[in-house]
């Protein structure tokens, strides 16, 4: 599974917005800089982010982005799902969507029990766990392994 930058600058970009919320609609401009993402590709990710109801926008000189629901209730998979469909998918298709025969048969359990794990860890991660650094035990206790760390 690889996140995609898309993925990757829209998960930044909300996590800027949820650390703002306070402060007022927030500039795409802002986060841009503050994030080191390019200015036109924020614009898009805002604005499928804005389609799947993770930010609002308002226009105008007091206008920019703010999280369209609070921070706990907006998961990581929420974001990813926003700005770049399936989480996990297979040649492009979602997994209960792929039939295999013969000695394959066995991959379509592998590919489910992989979603499985996948969605369940981004699915258990809100932007206001990130925000706080207060990521969930099983999350922490994961990364934590030093193997998690090593490429092979």
């Amino acid at each position: 599974m690889r996140i995609s930058a898309r993925a990757d600058y829209a998960v930044r970009a909300v996590l800027e917005l949820a650390v703002r919320q306070d402060d007022g609609p927030v500039k795409a401009e802002t986060v841009a800089a503050v994030q080191g993402i390019p200015h036109k590709f924020l614009e898009g990710i805002l604005g499928d982010l804005r389609r799947g109801g993770i930010v609002d926008s308002r226009r105008g000189g007091g206008g920019g982005y703010r999280l369209a629901r609070e921070a706990t209730a907006i998961t990581v998979a929420d974001i990813i799902r926003a700005v770049d469909g399936p989480i996990v998918s297979v040649r492009g298709e979602r997994p209960t969507g792929l039939a295999y025969t013969g000695s394959a048969q066995p991959l379509l359990p592998l590919w489910i029990a992989l979603r499985a794990n996948v969605r369940r860890i981004l699915e258990g991660v809100t932007v206001a766990d990130i925000a706080a650094d207060a990521l969930p035990e099983p999350v922490r206790q994961l990364a934590a392994e030093p193997a998690a760390w090593e490429n092979p």
